[in-house]
C-alpha cells in the first residue's frame, strides 16, 4: 500500500512538472498564464499585466486597456491606472471546470492606439474545500452463510467535487474479522472499494455485521466521509450468476433517439427454478444522470431514455447487478463503460467586438474595424472552423496567431458617395459532415470626409436680360451641389471681382451668399453694353474647404426704349423742319426730298415706317413708307397752289411704337427761279465742297504720318518682344471710300475692330496690353501710297433705269474675282438705302 501511493505521488508530480513546462513555453508564444488558488477574496491580486507585457502604465487609460471577452461572468477585472489583474467575483473552480481537468480561463486584451491584442490564462488551483461524499448513508448486503472465503462485493465508490491531490487517494475499513477491503481498477485512474471475504460466514453465531467505510482525500488538513455497510447473512443458495465478462465497453453516438439499444446483458445461473432466474437491475451508488440518461428492464437490456450529448458528458460508467431469486438470491456485479461518439451537432459560434461603429471614408487600407473570435463546441473535426467574408465589400478578414481569432481590416479605399453603409455577412463553417455554418452580418457606417468640390449642373450659364432692368432686383440664380453631407456640403456663394476692373460689369452685382440669388445694382442699357460676363464663386463648409466656379454670360435684350430722331430736315433753330423748292413744270414722280431718320434700338424696335399726317393736297404728293422719299404724284397745274405744307409721321415697330414727326414746306418755282436757285445752291455747295476736300486732304495726311510714325515704333517694340501669338482674325472689306481696309478679329472670347490703310492679307492683328497693334510684314505695301489708288469714285446720271452698270469696283480694286464670294464681297455702308447693288460674280 505504502509503495503504491509512493508511485502515485511521483505520478501527480510529474504530471504538474509537465504542466508547468508547457504554461512556460506558452508564455514564450505570447500568452501570459497566472495561477490563483479558489475561494479567495474579492480583489485579490492575480498579478499585474501591464507589467508583464512590458506596458506605459501611464497610457492605459488613453490607450483604453480593457479585457473584451472570455472573462466569464466578470471573474476578473483590470484596472486601467496600473494594469493590475484582480478578482472580481467568488470562485468556485468546481463550479466551473471538471475535476479531473486543468481549470483554465482565457481572457482577451485590448489596447488601442495602436491597435494590440494579448491573451492571458488564468489557472484556477483547486483547494481542499469539500469533503469526500457518499451518494447513501448506509448500505445493505445480504451474504449467504455458504458464501466461499475470497468472494467480493462491490461497495459504493465516493465522490469529491475537488480534483488532483484533494479528491479520494483511499478507503479504510473499520476492524473486523470476517471482511477485508480491497481497490479495485475501474477503467479510470480513480480505484472503486470491493468488500471481500476473509472467512465462513455463521448465520446460527452472528445474523448480521455492522462495517464502516471511510473515504479520506489528500489534502492538507485531509478530509473524510464514511458510509454504514449493514451485511445480513442469509441462507444458503449455492450458486450466483456470472456475467460473461466483468467490463464492457461500447460506443454510441451522440444525440441517438430515445429507446435506442445500448447492449444486452447476458449472465448465467446453474441453479434452477427461481433460483436460477435472473433479475439485473443498477446499483445503487451510481450517479444521477445514469438514471437520467438509461433504462434497464430486467431482462438485461439497456436502452436510451434521455438526451445524449457529447459536450456534458462523453463517458458514462454504469454498474450492473445480477441476482437470482432464490432466497437468499444470489448476485454479482459487472461495469459498462459507454463512450459518446461526438457528432456535428453544433454550429460555429461568431462574436464580433467592434472597435468603432463608423468608419471615415478616407481610412486606409489595412485599418482594423472589429475582432472576431470562432468558437465550436464539437470537437476535433468537427470543431474545426473555416470563416470567410462577403465579396462585394472591400473588407477582408486577417488571422490572428491564435486559432480561430480574425480581425476585420479595410482592404480597399472607401467612397462614402458610393456607398454609405455596407452590410459585412461573417460565415463561418465547421469541417464536420454534414458541414455546419453560422452567418453573422456587421453594419458598417461609413462617415463623411470633405472630398468633394461643389458642381454647377452646367458650365457655362447663359442668361438673357431684358434692358431697363429695376435696380436691386434678382435678375438670376445660381446654384451648385455637393456630393457631401452636412457642413460640407454647406455652401455659399459670391461673385469673382477682377483685380484692378473698376468697371466691369461684376461690380454692379450682388449675390446671395446663402441661396445664389444674383441682383442687380444698377440698370443696364442694350444701347451701350450688349453683353459682358462674370464669375460666380462656390465654396463649401468643410475642412478645408473645397470650391468650384462658374461663368455666366449676360445677353442684354433690347427695349423700344428710343424714340426715332429725324435727321433731315432739321432747320437751323434744331427743329425738324425743311423748305424744299420744287420747278412747277416737272412730272409725276420728281424727288422731291427724302425724310432720313434713325433709331438707336435694333430689330423690329428699330425698324422705322414714314407716313403723311397732313398735306395740303394728296392728289400731288406721296411718300414712300420704307424710304421716306417724297415724290410728286402728278404734274403742277396752275390752280395748284405756290406752297405745300407736309407734315411726316416716323415711327418704329416696337410693341409699344414710338414716333417723331418732321414739317417739310414744298414751294413751287418757276423753272428759271428753280435754275438761279440752284446755280446758287451749287456754288455754295462747291465752296463747301473745296473746303472740305482741303480740310480732308490735311486730316488724311496728318493721319498718315502719324500712322507710319505708329508702324515704325510698333515695330521695333515687336522686334523685341516674342512673336508667338496667335489671333484668330475674319478680314472684312468695309470699304467706305475714304479707308483702305478694316479688319474684324477675336482674341478669346472678345470681338475687335481695326481700321486703317489697305493692307495685304498676310497682315496680323497682335492684342496687346496697351491696345491692339497692327503689325505689317516685310512684303506689305504701304498705304500712304495707295491712298489715292484705293478710293473710286463713279458718276451716275439722276433717273437712270434701275440695274444700270455703275462700274466694276473688283477690277478697279485690282481684286480677284474667283474669290469674291468666299471673301463675302459686299456692301456694308453708304448705300443710301440700297441704291446700288452689286453681282457678287463679278
Amino acid at each position: 500500500m505504502d509503495a503504491g501511493e509512493q508511485r502515485r505521488r511521483w505520478k501527480y508530480w510529474w504530471i504538474s512538472l509537465c504542466f508547468y513546462l508547457q504554461c512556460y513555453g506558452q508564455q514564450v508564444s505570447g500568452q501570459i498564464r497566472y495561477t490563483v488558488p479558489e475561494e479567495v477574496k474579492e480583489g485579490y491580486v492575480v498579478g499585474n499585466i501591464a507589467k508583464d507585457l512590458g506596458l506605459d502604465v501611464s497610457t492605459l487609460v488613453d490607450r483604453r486597456f480593457r479585457i473584451v471577452s472570455g472573462s466569464n461572468d466578470g471573474l476578473f477585472q483590470v484596472n486601467q491606472n496600473n494594469g493590475i489583474l484582480n478578482v472580481e467575483k467568488h470562485i468556485d473552480r468546481e463550479a466551473l471546470c471538471d475535476e479531473n481537468v486543468a481549470c483554465l480561463i482565457s481572457l482577451k486584451t485590448v489596447v488601442e492606439n495602436p491597435l494590440e491584442i494579448h491573451y492571458v490564462e488564468v489557472e484556477i488551483v483547486d483547494v481542499n474545500d469539500h469533503a469526500p461524499n457518499f451518494a447513501y448513508k448506509d448500505v445493505l448486503l445480504e451474504i449467504a452463510e455458504s458464501t466461499l472465503p475470497g468472494e467480493d462485493f462491490q461497495l459504493q465508490e465516493a465522490k469529491d467535487p475537488d480534483s488532483g491531490i484533494n479528491s479520494v487517494r483511499f478507503y479504510k475499513l473499520s476492524q473486523t474479522e470476517y471482511f477485508e477491503l480491497e481497490l479495485r481498477e475501474n477503467g479510470g485512474e480513480k480505484k472503486v472499494p470491493v468488500l471481500k471475504l476473509r472467512k465462513l460466514l455463521d448465520r446460527e453465531h452472528q445474523v448480521s455485521h455492522s462495517l464502516i467505510l471511510t473515504a479520506v482525500d489528500g489534502g492538507n488538513p485531509p478530509r473524510s466521509g464514511s458510509i454504514i455497510i449493514n451485511v445480513t447473512v442469509l441462507d444458503d443458495n449455492d450458486n450466483r450468476p456470472k456475467f460473461s465478462q466483468e467490463l464492457y465497453s461500447v460506443t454510441l453516438p451522440e444525440n441517438a433517439p430515445v429507446g435506442t439499444l445500448v447492449i444486452k446483458l447476458n449472465a448465467t445461473d446453474l441453479d434452477e427454478g427461481q433460483n436460477g432466474e435472473i433479475v439485473y437491475s443498477f446499483v445503487k451508488n451510481i450517479e444521477k444522470h445514469v438514471y437520467d440518461t438509461f433504462d434497464l428492464d430486467k431482462a438485461g437490456e439497456i436502452r436510451v431514455k434521455g438526451d445524449l450529448d457529447f459536450e456534458k458528458n462523453n463517458v458514462y460508467r454504469v454498474g450492473v447487478m445480477a441476482s437470482d431469486k432464490g432466497q437468499p438470491p444470489k448476485t454479482s456485479n459487472c461495469r459498462i463503460i459507454i463512450k459518446v461518439i461526438d457528432q456535428n451537432d453544433n454550429g460555429p459560434e461568431i462574436e464580433v467586438t467592434s472597435l468603432s461603429d463608423i468608419v471615415p471614408e478616407d481610412s486606409k487600407p489595412g485599418s482594423v474595424i472589429s475582432l472576431v473570435s470562432i468558437t465550436d463546441k464539437d470537437s476535433g473535426v468537427n470543431g474545426k472552423v473555416v470563416c470567410r467574408i462577403s465579396d462585394n465589400v472591400p473588407f477582408e478578414l486577417k488571422p490572428s496567431f491564435k486559432e480561430n481569432m480574425y480581425s476585420l481590416v479595410t482592404k480597399a479605399k472607401l467612397d462614402r458617395e458610393l456607398v454609405s453603409q455596407y452590410a459585412v455577412i461573417i460565415t463561418a463553417t465547421d469541417l464536420g459532415q454534414p458541414p455546419l455554418s453560422s452567418v453573422k452580418t456587421l453594419k458598417v457606417q461609413i462617415s463623411d470626409v470633405n472630398d468633394n468640390a461643389p458642381e454647377f449642373p452646367h458650365n457655362p450659364l447663359e442668361l438673357y436680360l431684358m434692358e431697363n432692368n429695376p435696380p436691386g432686383a434678382s435678375i438670376y440664380s445660381v446654384s451648385a451641389f455637393d456630393k457631401d453631407l452636412n457642413e460640407n456640403a454647406a455652401i455659399t456663394y459670391q461673385i469673382i471681382r477682377e483685380d484692378g476692373a473698376k468697371s466691369h460689369m461684376s461690380s454692379f452685382l450682388n449675390v446671395n451668399s446663402d441661396n445664389g440669388h444674383i441682383h442687380a445694382l444698377k440698370s443696364f442699357d442694350f444701347e451701350t453694353i450688349k453683353k459682358f460676363q462674370f464669375q460666380v464663386l462656390a465654396t463649401d463648409s468643410g475642412t478645408p474647404s473645397l470650391s468650384s466656379n462658374v461663368t455666366v454670360n449676360v445677353f442684354i435684350l433690347d427695349q423700344n426704349d428710343n424714340v426715332p430722331v429725324i435727321l433731315y430736315p432739321v432747320s437751323a433753330n434744331g427743329s425738324a423742319e425743311g423748305v424744299e423748292e420744287v420747278p412747277r413744270n416737272v412730272n409725276a414722280g420728281h424727288l422731291v426730298t427724302k425724310v432720313r431718320a434713325y433709331d438707336a434700338d435694333i430689330g423690329y424696335n428699330g425698324w422705322l415706317l414714314f407716313s403723311l399726317q397732313e398735306v395740303s393736297d394728296h392728289s400731288l404728293f406721296g411718300l414712300d413708307r420704307y424710304t421716306g422719299q417724297i415724290r410728286t404724284l402728278r404734274s403742277f397745274t396752275e390752280t395748284d397752289e405756290a406752297q405745300h405744307k407736309l407734315l411726316i409721321l416716323v415711327k418704329d415697330n416696337g410693341n409699344v411704337s414710338l414716333s417723331a414727326t418732321a414739317t417739310v414746306i414744298v414751294k413751287v418755282v418757276e423753272p428759271k427761279e428753280a435754275f438761279a436757285a440752284s446755280d446758287v445752291k451749287n456754288t455754295v455747295k462747291d465752296e463747301e465742297e473745296n473746303n472740305v476736300t482741303f480740310y480732308l486732304i490735311i486730316t488724311l495726311g496728318s493721319v498718315s504720318v502719324l500712322f507710319v510714325i505708329s508702324i515704325i515704333v510698333l515695330l521695333v517694340m515687336q522686334c523685341s518682344k516674342s512673336t508667338d501669338y496667335s489671333s484668330k482674325y475674319l478680314q472684312d472689306t468695309n470699304y467706305d471710300g475714304t479707308l483702305c481696309h478694316s479688319i474684324q478679329y477675336r482674341s478669346g472670347d472678345k470681338r475687335y475692330m481695326l481700321v486703317g490703310p489697305r493692307m495685304s492679307i498676310g497682315s496680323t492683328i497682335v492684342p496687346g496690353s496697351n491696345g491692339n497693334t497692327l503689325v505689317i510684314p516685310d512684303r506689305r505695301r504701304r498705304c500712304s501710297g495707295e491712298q489715292l489708288s484705293a478710293q473710286i469714285r463713279y458718276s451716275v446720271p439722276e433717273e437712270v433705269k434701275e440695274g444700270s452698270v455703275v462700274g466694276n469696283i473688283a477690277k478697279d480694286l485690282g481684286l480677284d474675282v474667283s474669290t469674291l464670294m468666299d471673301r463675302r464681297f459686299r456692301i456694308v455702308s453708304g448705300s443710301d438705302d440700297a441704291l446700288f447693288m452689286k453681282k457678287k460674280s463679278d
